[in-house]
């Protein structure tokens, strides 16, 4: 029946449904200024990027909810021309999730996207 079906579900399947934008943004905040914070923009850019990646990846896989993350990272000089960016997915918004960080310093800007899917046993 039903109501045993709910109990086993909830008995069995320790992980929590629903993906926490808010949690996301800060873990990959604190990376970013991590790695970003007192830097001017030179030519580091790769390293940059794959550190603040590598770091979210690992802070995010490290909450032990049964997600596959996928995070990308775009640093830009800033200038007069601006910066602009487009994502989208096709999932179960109950479960599955985005949220974009958006950073700046007087040199240049990021922008790390995550998108997160459930695993689902």
């Amino acid at each position: 029946d039903l109501i045993s079906m709910g109990v086993f579900f909830v008995l069995y399947f320790p992980y929590k449904v629903g993906f926490n934008a808010e949690e996301a943004h800060n873990i990959v905040k604190e990376c970013v200024d991590g790695v970003l914070s007192g830097e001017d923009y030179n030519h580091n850019i790769n390293q940059w990027t794959a550190s603040i990646v590598e770091q979210s990846l690992t802070h995010l896989a490290k909450l032990g909810k049964a997600y596959k993350n996928i995070v990308t990272c775009a640093v830009v000089q800033k200038s007069v021309y601006g910066f602009h960016t487009a994502s989208s997915g096709f999932w179960d918004t109950t479960p599955d999730g985005t949220c974009t960080i958006r950073w700046e310093n007087q040199a240049m800007k990021c922008v790390v996207n995550i998108f997160t899917i459930a695993i689902v046993l």
